[in-house]
């Protein structure tokens, strides 16, 4: 009785995929949107020892469904980096000394290929300084 059941139910389910899979089915938006662009890439900012942690997806060039606060920013500040986190310009300033590390990650897919990079600065201020608006969220 149970195969009976599972076989009931896989049946309109799999109809169901053939028919949104077919080539005259239609892709939402959004959807059509997420997949003309790279997958994006998730940067993340944690505290010392995993305390707290944050992350936002970045698309590059940024979409209307991005949730980075300076998408565009971060986008050309990695453009003018040439997609190397180890080589953003930042903006340098004087920071105090108060050692309250955070590492920061950036792994995904852009526009540049693969990512997969990770940094940890002495504190919040120093990682803010050497990248600008990439972890500015």
């Amino acid at each position: 009785m149970r195969v009976r059941a599972a076989l009931a139910t896989a049946v309109p389910v799999a109809a169901l995929a053939a028919a949104l899979l077919s080539p005259g089915a239609t892709v939402p938006a959004a959807a059509a949107h997420s997949t003309a662009q790279d997958p994006g890439i998730l940067l993340t900012v944690s505290g010392s020892e995993n305390t707290w942690i944050r992350g936002v997806v970045l698309h590059c060039p940024p979409g209307p469904e991005d949730r980075h606060p300076d998408a565009a920013g971060a986008c050309a500040a990695l453009d003018e980096a040439a997609g190397d986190f180890d080589a953003l310009a930042g903006e340098p300033r004087p920071c105090p000394y108060a050692y309250d590390p955070v590492t920061v990650t950036a792994e995904g897919t852009g526009p540049d290929g693969a990512v997969d990079w990770r940094h940890t600065y002495p504190s919040a201020c120093d990682m803010d300084a050497a990248t600008g608006p990439v972890f500015r969220f």
